[in-house]
């Protein structure tokens, strides 16, 4: 009788399972970072090439409106609309939802941002103007969107938009609408949440 065959054979080291399952994790993080991080690319492309919305997020030249001529004789309506993307914890509205502007006069609106989590939260936030043969008449000096925005748990800020509407604007176009989507921006909160935990750390010692 053969004695070896009825021994029962050694498991094989689960090594090669074990990396299976860690490549796996990690290429579902890696795919759920690059689709955060999509997530604004698709809103600008959804906006420009579907539904025919220019978006614009740098500073007009300062020199060139410097030189504009502020035309009393024309009154344009300007609406303001103010949103966030689902992911994003925010109250974010505008103070003013409409205003009455002369092309050519220099105009201040303010807009308002509250984090309603318990961690600091980076978010950025894209403009559009419609209609969108109207944008290149839309200048922005001065805006949020420029930059990335860091609220701390809790906080509310206030923030302001300065523009003018070029006087060269066609006389067809009674009404523009600047609107605002906030999106989280993941990669700089965790870069944030990185920092501010050592820090943390420090601060308890």
């Amino acid at each position: 009788m053969n004695t070896e065959s009825s021994k029962p054979e050694p498991q094989k080291p689960a090594k090669h399972d074990a990396r299976g399952i860690a490549k796996t994790a990690l290429a579902v993080v890696a795919a759920s970072f690059l689709f955060g991080f999509a997530m604004v690319p698709i809103y600008r492309i959804a906006c420009e090439h579907v539904l025919g919305i220019k978006l614009s997020g740098e500073a007009a030249d300062a020199a060139q409106v410097a030189l504009m001529t502020v035309d009393e004789s024309r009154t344009v309506a300007v609406e303001f609309v103010a949103s966030v993307n689902s992911k994003l914890p925010w109250v974010f509205k505008a103070e003013k939802v409409r205003v009455n502007v002369h092309p050519g006069a220099l105009t201040e609106v303010w807009f308002d941002a509250t984090n309603q989590s318990n961690a600091a939260i980076v978010g950025n936030a894209v403009p559009s103007v419609a209609p969108s043969e109207a944008s290149p008449y839309f200048n922005k000096t001065e805006c949020f969107c420029f930059t990335e925005q860091t609220l701390q748990a809790g906080e509310s800020r206030r923030m302001p938009v300065r523009f003018v509407v070029d006087p060269q604007l066609p006389k067809a176009t009674t009404k523009l609408t600047l609107s605002y989507t906030f999106y989280a921006n993941e990669q700089a909160t965790r870069q944030l949440s990185l920092v501010s935990t050592p820090l943390a750390g420090i601060a308890k010692n």
